[in-house]
């Protein structure tokens, strides 16, 4: 065997190493993915097609991964792609709520409805598939920072790095977000009664 074909056979079985490994530590992150996929879905169905186009889109662009960053950010970036994406095609335009309302508009909504004020009550109206409907509500840019920040339990900075915005951008957008879904979360609880 000639010296240069053994450098070739050594660099393709190096390769195919390094190819699994990227693998195996990409799949073993899969929860977190679908964890933030189902935070930015609207449904469990998209969430799982959102997460196969990320793992699809990754396992095809493996090279371009630098090994000993975080690959964490690097799929979720991906996935953030992807889902910035599939907004675009739906057109979706945001909701024009007004956000002045007080941080407590849940317990002050249930209490004018019910004139209950504890807290047990209003977890106990609210399902999972509750939260998961009040969060498909909020508008695209301020549901991915909710969710990465809240559910993913990302950093400001891990989540600007991952949807490529300034910090004050992913602070101003998650304070908008949470106040929306405060509020979707308040009429899902007045209506669950």
């Amino acid at each position: 065997m000639s010296e240069t074909s053994s450098d070739e056979a050594r660099r393709l079985a190096e390769g195919a190493r390094n190819r699994v490994q990227f693998e195996e530590e990409a799949l073993a992150l899969a929860d977190q993915v679908y964890r933030v996929a189902r935070g930015v879905s609207r449904t469990k169905e998209e969430a799982e097609d959102l997460m196969q186009e990320t793992y699809a889109r990754a396992f095809r662009s493996w090279q371009s991964y630098t090994p000993g960053t975080n690959l964490r950010a690097w799929l979720l970036r991906i996935l953030t792609n992807l889902n910035i994406d599939r907004g675009r095609r739906a057109q979706r335009a945001p909701d024009s709520q007004p956000l002045e309302e007080t941080d407590y508009f849940l317990y002050n909504r249930i209490e004018a409805a019910t004139g209950e004020t504890e807290e047990e009550r209003v977890l106990q109206r609210l399902s999972q598939d509750n939260v998961a409907e009040a969060l498909s509500e909020v508008p695209h840019d301020f549901r991915d920072v909710v969710v990465l920040v809240d559910i993913g339990e990302f950093s400001y900075a891990e989540a600007a790095q991952i949807l490529d915005i300034p910090i004050g951008t992913v602070m101003s957008r998650l304070h908008r977000g949470r106040r929306i879904l405060k509020k979707e979360l308040a009429d899902l609880a007045v209506d669950s009664q």
